[in-house]
């Protein structure tokens, strides 16, 4: 049997926190469709959405790299975020021939009533554990991060 660095022995089978974690992505990404459908968005929407909402407002131009798509793509994206009442175009303050995609507050609203009790619920669960536990969760939560990202591709 394999072993790892600090010589204990692996099975070849996924631990179970490897395996809760990719539970966890999974339930995240059901949830993401879940604040989708509650916005009434499709998933490029909200993550449009949400990159408005995080970040304020943003050009199109801004919008349309951070999403990877194309200015003409994200002008769709727009158009169906304003006929729902989720964001207003207005001019920008410092470029008259440009525009700024704005939030509404309604909508930033309904997206933390609906991400506020999950976010509490989850800093709830941490409250449990003490100091030196969550710095081990949070070392250990860094890393996996760390891996993912390291099997991403380079942009």
């Amino acid at each position: 049997m394999p072993t790892n660095e600090r010589g204990t022995t692996r099975s070849s089978a996924a631990r179970r926190a490897t395996v809760l974690i990719r539970e966890f992505v999974e339930v995240s990404e059901e949830f993401e469709a879940h604040v989708g459908r509650e916005l009434t968005v499709n998933p490029t929407d909200l993550q449009a959405m949400e990159l408005l909402i995080m970040n304020g407002p943003l050009s199109p131009t801004v919008l349309a790299h951070r999403l990877s798509i194309s200015t003409a793509a994200v002008t769709s994206v727009v158009d169906r975020l304003v006929a729902l009442g989720h964001v207003r175009r207005t001019e920008h303050p410092t470029d008259r021939r440009g525009i700024l995609v704005v939030p509404s507050p309604a909508s930033v609203g309904l997206a933390k009533a609906i991400l506020t009790p999950m976010i509490t619920g989850i800093d709830a669960v941490l409250d449990e554990f003490s100091a030196a536990e969550q710095a081990v969760v949070t070392s250990y939560l860094e890393r996996v991060l760390e891996v993912y990202r390291a099997h991403l591709p380079s942009k």
